[in-house]
């Protein structure tokens, strides 16, 4: 039975601690503390101001099949009340291109149509060869079975047995091919790659599929999207408000040590004492302070993560792009370090920024420098006749951890999975579901489900 009483610590401020916190407060929890190191809750939603409005420098959008989202937003009081988004396209030459009208591309009929039937046969597959594989988190796959929250409105817990799951650890590349569904990476790859989450041919097909299932990439492709006035930041910070214990903000973690039933967290310099802890930070960086075993150290050592970098630029009135511009041909992997998408927030201002978005990491070749990058997409926006004038905020993020595809296969979510618990320790956070704030909520949904 569970004690309503216990407590407990939350590592993490950002959408899967906020979580974390929300559906143990859901369940009757009231004991529960999260620490945040910085001074701002939201993590990578994170929305600064300028000229008397919020712009984003992380997150940007959600969609209807962000249930857990949903669930905050029906906590917090709050409805997606943002700006309508829409994009256009460009080729990498700064030319104005519309790549999915066959009456624009005549030379590409042959092309589109193909790919229309691959999408449609892509769908079909997900949902019989692959079902299952829009479960939150990745608990099983490796072994072919699946075990946790449905993607839909009822999010019904469902398990079962798929050998064909086993495939998902392979590239995405490979997997479509595989598949015979090359063509459908034409459509994958705009809310994927250019949203920071790496290239096709490096990332195991799990991270796309349950990120991007289905009816999510229809709603991004029919910019079917959801936007907050205030920013993804407002979301968690409404939610935070709401909290019977809200974060505490700039909290110094210098070491947490597990021992004789309890756990020991030292923050700025003073211990404090927990019955268990949900560690939402970045798993990667849990042995720097943690009294870690040998698993520990083991398992979050194979974490690897983009190197995603954005620019937030003002321009001169006539320089602004009249709508958010897509990049295709820099989101391949030749085109690393280049500009991949720019996104203008509002359609009503110009004095407002715009946002850029580059990777500059790719399996198998050299990282590309911060500073070298940075100059690219400022030469690429000369190149797409929309210079910026100056630079006014930049971040490069650790985004998307995940493993490669023989960790993945090797069955390392089934190994961290089998330590939750362990020294009243339980990992949440991105890499134990995916890099979005969907999915890392739905995860701490189904870790209080679990354990608590």
């Amino acid at each position: 039975m569970a004690n309503l009483d216990e407590k407990i610590c939350i590592i993490g401020g950002g959408p899967a601690g906020l979580s974390a916190g929300m559906y143990l407060e859901k369940k009757g929890y009231k004991n529960y503390t999260i620490l945040e190191k910085n001074d701002h809750v939201g993590g990578k939603c994170n929305s600064p101001h300028y000229n008397g409005r919020r712009y984003e420098m992380g997150a940007i959008m959600g969609v209807p099949s962000y249930y857990a989202v949903h669930d905050v937003e029906e906590f917090a009081g709050i409805q997606h009340d943002g700006p309508q988004l829409n994009r256009n396209y460009k080729n990498k030459d700064g030319k104005v291109i519309e790549p999915f009208e066959p009456s624009k591309n005549l030379m590409k009929i042959p092309r589109l149509l193909k790919m229309k039937k691959q999408v449609k046969l892509f769908g079909e597959l997900l949902e019989t060869k692959y079902k299952g594989y829009d479960i939150n988190g990745h608990r099983g796959v490796s072994q072919g079975r699946y075990d946790g929250y449905a993607c839909t409105p009822g999010r019904e817990k469902i398990s079962g047995e798929n050998p064909n799951l086993k495939d998902l650890s392979m590239p995405f590349k490979k997997f479509c091919e595989m598949n015979g569904v090359e063509l459908v990476q034409d459509i994958w790859i705009g809310p994927f790659t250019s949203f920071g989450y790496g290239y096709f041919d490096e990332i195991p097909a799990a991270y796309v599929v349950k990120y991007l299932d289905f009816q999510t990439t229809m709603n991004f492709v029919k910019c079917n999207l959801w936007t907050w006035k205030d920013g993804t930041q407002s979301i968690w910070e409404r939610l935070n408000d709401k909290l019977c214990n809200k974060a505490r903000l700039n909290c110094d973690i210098t070491k947490v040590e597990r021992k004789d039933g309890k756990v020991f967290v030292t923050v700025n310099g003073q211990v404090e004492e927990y019955d268990k802890i949900i560690v939402t930070s970045p798993l990667q960086y849990i042995p720097d302070y943690f009294d870690a075993t040998q698993d520990e150290k083991d398992l979050f050592s194979k974490i690897d993560y983009e190197r995603y970098d954005v620019l937030a630029v003002e321009t001169k009135p006539e320089d602004h792009p009249e709508i958010s511009y897509y990049v295709f041909e820099n989101m391949e992997p030749e085109r690393y370090g280049h500009l991949m998408v720019y996104y203008r927030r509002w359609r009503d201002e110009v004095n407002q920024v715009i946002t850029t978005y580059a990777l500059r990491n790719h399996t198998g070749d050299p990282e590309i420098p911060y500073e070298t990058c940075k100059k690219t997409v400022l030469d690429d926006l000369k190149t797409m006749k929309n210079p910026a004038s100056a630079v006014v905020n930049e971040n490069s993020w650790y985004y998307f951890p995940h493993v490669d595809s023989e960790t993945y296969a090797s069955g390392w979510y089934e190994k961290v999975e089998g330590m939750q618990g362990t020294n009243n320790t339980f990992y949440a956070g991105e890499v134990m579901a995916f890099g979005d704030m969907d999915e890392t909520a739905e995860y701490s949904r189904e870790l209080v489900d679990r354990f608590f």
